[in-house]
């Protein structure tokens, strides 16, 4: 049997056993600390490896809006700066006499300036027709041809050359164009097409949410002063009015009663539309259709009179019969002008 034997350490083993372990002794379970950003670590990485497929999923989602979410700028509104909140359209036609013409011109100039609306007097001969076409059917290609001029213009105002302005010191907006105001002014809830048409006005609609303006008179839909506010709607309104199955369609008053046809059989027009009292935009000097009654009759003060049905007529001259009134604007002007 082996003996064991004990050597007694010295001082510089001591010494040197100290130096072996200067450290804490390994476990083999990690501290918590050692956890913690090691899961931090993963995480980074993981983010990091993501990163690529996060924006490349944003970039496509974003280019799916852009082209098929989203819409072109409206007139309504964007309007770069100097832009005319109306522009005034008004055709005239080869036929009349050129002081007629600047009588017409003259009239509407003065109207826009007092309230920075732009003009537009296009030639009835400006526009291809249909062959023996009533040259009344300009009316329609002469209002697109002013959204193009005018992009950014929120009101097309189309007056007829058989109305003058009578009352220009009202703009269109505190006349009718203002949504509070022409809620007050919409005839709601009536035949669009007076006085039996089963088709109505909508009894619930909002000022902001018209599009298309106008009155009536004892026969139907008054065409010759209205307002179109300009747009995506504008353009199809206009070129559903302007479809070549109606300019082929003999029509009694042609662009008239093609207008009261799809006004009263296309829900998406009568839903933008506006009824409002004639004598608040198309007064006429005349009765319509010899019914009798003045609830749309000129009188002074009113913003319009119209000469409704001399251009049709062959047996009444519009010029002669205007001049009475042009000459009475005019005076009104001149005195005007002199304060």
């Amino acid at each position: 049997m082996r003996s064991c034997s004990w050597t007694q350490p010295t001082e510089g083993s001591i010494y040197l056993a100290e130096m072996q372990f200067p450290y804490p002794r390994k476990s083999s379970t990690p501290t918590p600390y050692t956890s913690a950003r090691a899961s931090s670590y993963t995480r980074r990485r993981n983010l990091k490896a993501l990163a690529p497929y996060v924006l490349g999923a944003g970039a496509f989602i974003w280019l799916l809006v852009y082209l098929f979410g989203g819409s072109k700028p409206d007139p309504a509104t964007y309007r770069p700066p100097g832009t005319p909140e109306a522009v005034i359209v008004t055709t005239l036609s080869p036929k009349m006499s050129e002081t007629y013409k600047k009588n017409i011109r003259d009239n509407r100039v003065d109207y826009a300036s007092r309230h920075g609306y732009a003009t537009f007097f296009p030639n009835t001969t400006d526009y291809d027709l249909m062959p023996n076409s009533p040259e009344s059917w300009s009316t329609i290609p002469s209002l697109r041809h002013a959204m193009k001029l005018y992009p950014h213009t929120e009101w097309l105002f189309y007056l007829s050359n058989t109305a003058i302005i009578m009352n220009p010191q009202e703009s269109l907006e505190h006349k009718v164009t203002d949504p509070r105001k022409l809620e007050s002014l919409m005839i709601t809830d009536k035949p669009v097409v007076p006085p039996d048409s089963v088709i109505k006005t909508f009894s619930h609609l909002r000022g902001e949410r018209v599009d298309f303006i106008l009155a009536q008179d004892r026969e139907g839909l008054a065409g010759g002063s209205m307002l179109i506010r300009s747009g995506e709607w504008a353009k199809y309104f206009l070129d559903a009015w302007f479809d070549p199955l109606f300019r082929s369609y003999n029509f009694q008053k042609a662009e008239g009663h093609a207008l009261e046809h799809i006004v009263q059989w296309h829900g998406t027009i009568l839903a933008k539309l506006a009824l409002v009292p004639q004598k608040v935009l198309n007064s006429y000097t005349r009765s319509s259709g010899g019914s009798g009654g003045s609830d749309g009759l000129y009188s002074d003060g009113d913003f319009v009179a119209n000469f409704h049905g001399c251009a049709r007529d062959s047996g009444r001259n519009c010029e002669e019969e205007m001049d009475p009134l042009m000459t009475r604007w005019r005076e009104l002007r001149d005195q005007e002008r002199k304060k």
